[in-house]
Formats: structure tokens, sequence, C-alpha cells
């Protein structure tokens, strides 16, 4: 029997694998941080046999509350994704698992690798109206890849979409290749129309570094891309520094965040209560948002999620807030389930990358129905 972690993206401490009924694991944290919750590990072993698993210490980790109703993702080919159930005591989550083959793999959500985020980008960049472009590169030397679609135009309105600053919340690009599959589609009148009316700008991955080396929230030095939003740097933060200059360049009318949250069992949106030139104007576009939705589709909902903040209060290093306040624009941070949404379970998949990927083509649709208000 052995256990491997040593590919992109994967994270896992043995402890114990001495035989098949008493795996134990604990989680490495992110570089330079004490922050531990993705894991990511494959296990070559006889198959028809039972394998028992326990990953240990999880009082210790980012988000123990994470760990309660959570069913771990595993696959044979790296393709289909499923869940296998599991137990949590409060600090050790138990699972057991006959593998069908010899070899098998498991995450904490379904992995985007590096190799699918450069075909998302160049299978992008052959529309007639995509552009690819690297705005600059991280600490480990990858690039910011910003994908722009639409011709910019007096008039037409500048919308911004970024995902992975939590480079483990793999769901958000999930989320975004389905968004960019439908708005590139030259056969669906959604995508068309947002193109001929708005300028759309995409960072599919705004953490490549942190993905490819198995972090959950920070870049290779420990940075937690989402609290640098007013004063990044190209020494501690590339990824936002770049970004943000070019946002401040184009302009933002309208700005969505995409995000996995580890313990809420829902899909929701975090909006800009908080933030100080919050105003009617802005909270009547973000109603007209959410309401647009709940129409759209069964898989949001507005009744869980985040305390929002009180007036005046908002964490303006938060992207979402940051972009709400310097552009008084729409702007909201999307929150997607590590677990399964639970308006809507499905208990051999739960929360899934095609779900993941069909929840951003409603987006769009959403996106286009909200553009008069903005």
């Amino acid at each position: 029997m052995k256990i491997f972690s040593n590919f992109e993206s994967g994270n896992i401490n043995v402890v114990s694998a001495d035989s098949a009924d008493n795996i134990q694991l604990t989680i490495p944290a992110d570089n330079q941080t004490d922050i531990a919750q993705w894991f990511h590990f494959r296990l070559e072993s006889t198959s028809t046999e039972l394998h028992q698993f326990s990953i240990l210490d999880l009082a210790k980790s980012a988000y123990p509350e994470g760990w309660k109703d959570y069913d771990v993702v595993a696959s044979y080919d790296r393709n289909e994704w499923f869940r296998i159930p599991a137990e949590f005591d409060g600090d050790t989550l138990r699972f057991s698992v006959i593998p069908e083959a010899s070899s098998m793999y498991f995450a904490y959500f379904a992995p985007y690798s590096y190799e699918r985020h450069q075909d998302l980008l160049h299978n992008a960049q052959t529309h007639y109206a995509c552009k690819l472009e690297t705005l600059g590169a991280t600490i480990d030397g990858n690039d910011i890849s910003l994908l722009t679609i639409g011709e910019p135009a007096e008039g037409k309105k500048n919308i911004w979409i970024i995902g992975r600053q939590h480079p483990g919340e793999t769901m958000a690009e999930w989320f975004i290749e389905g968004l960019l599959m439908r708005l590139l589609d030259e056969t669906d009148t959604v995508g068309k129309a947002l193109i001929e009316n708005t300028v759309i700008r995409v960072v599919p991955n705004m953490n490549p570094d942190g993905s490819i080396r198995g972090h959950l929230r920070h870049n290779a030095i420990g940075v937690n891309l989402n609290r640098e939003w007013q004063t990044p740097s190209v020494e501690r933060s590339p990824e936002v520094f770049y970004v943000r200059a070019r946002m401040l360049e184009t302009g933002v009318d309208m700005f969505l965040d995409i995000h996995g949250d580890e313990a809420i069992p829902y899909n929701f949106v975090a909006g800009s209560e908080g933030v100080p030139s919050y105003d009617e104007k802005m909270a009547a576009q973000e109603n007209h948002f959410k309401q647009v939705l709940l129409t759209i589709t069964p898989e949001f909902q507005d009744e869980h999620g985040y305390p929002k903040s009180e007036p005046g209060k908002a964490n303006l290093t938060v992207g979402s807030k940051w972009v709400a306040e310097e552009f008084k624009c729409l702007s909201y941070t999307v929150e997607m389930p590590f677990k399964d949404h639970h308006d809507q379970p499905d208990e051999v998949y739960g929360w899934s990358p095609q779900r993941s990927a069909a929840f951003g083509s409603d987006m769009l649709a959403a996106i286009w129905a909200t553009l008069p208000k903005l």
C-alpha cells in the first residue's frame, strides 16, 4: 500500500499506514501559515479490500465546522468525482472504502488542474471576441491571466469576474468554465447579447501558485489575497496588484468574486451593505440581482449566508468590498459549498464540478437581466 501527494495540488501527511484498516493522516498547512484544510492524495493498494481512513487533528484546522456533514470526494479516473460518506467526531474525520481499482484519488473538492486552466484560457481565446492577456507574474513565476470578451466601446458596461483568490476553492473555476462556455457559445443568445453590449473581463484563477502548491487560502508566501485589496504590492500580492491596476484603468460596473464556503451547505451571495458609499441604488441593484437568480435556478437561495456588515463597517481589504466602494457599483462575493447544497441534495455527487459549471452558466442570464439596472 502506498499513499502519494507528490503531484500538482497534492497535500497530505501520512502518520501511519501499516495496515489498510488503520490509515492515519493529517493535513499540512499552507506555506508560512497555520491554515490547513485542503487535502488531495492518491492511494495505491489492493482493490476489493476494505480501507479505513482517519484524518486527525481537525479541531485545529482552519474551519472545523466544515467537517460536520462533509463527505469526501473521490475518483478513479480523475474525471468523475463522487462522494464517500464520512463521520466527524470534532477532531477526526473517518471514512471507509473498498477500492474498485488499484489506484484511487481523494480530495477535499474536485481539483481543477493547471493544465485544464491553460486549456480553458486557450480554448476561450479562439473565439473571435475573446483576447487572452498576461497581466504579470506571480511570486512562483506563473502567469496572471486575463480574458477580455467583447470590444471596448463608449457606453458599454464593464463587468469583471474573478475566481480562486482562495486556491482550494476549486468550484470557483468550475463555475467560471461553465460561464465561459455559455458566453462563448455562438448559438447562445444570452452570450451573444452580452458580448454585443458589454465588455466582460475574467480572471479564472487569481492564485495559480496556491493552486499548484495545494493551498487552501494563500499564495506562495502565505498571503491571503482576499485581504490585500486596499494596499497590494508586487512583493506580497502581485496577483491582486496587477488585476486591481487594470480595473482602475477600465472601470467596473459590476463585479463578481467567485468562492467556496467550507461550512455553509448552500449557494449564496455576500453584498456590500457595510461599505461607506452604500446607497439606495446599490441596494436596489443587489436585490434585483438576487431576485433574478432566485427565478432562474433553484440552486440559489437567500435565507442562509454570512451576517451583513453594519453600515460603514465593511472590511475594505476584501475584494468585493473594495470594488464596491471604489467604483460605486454592484459587487458581490458568490459562495458555493464544499459539502452539498441542502436545498437540492445529491447523495452520490454532492455539490460537484458539473453543478458548479451549470450555476456559472445560469449566472450569465442573471447578469444580462441586471444590465439595465447598472
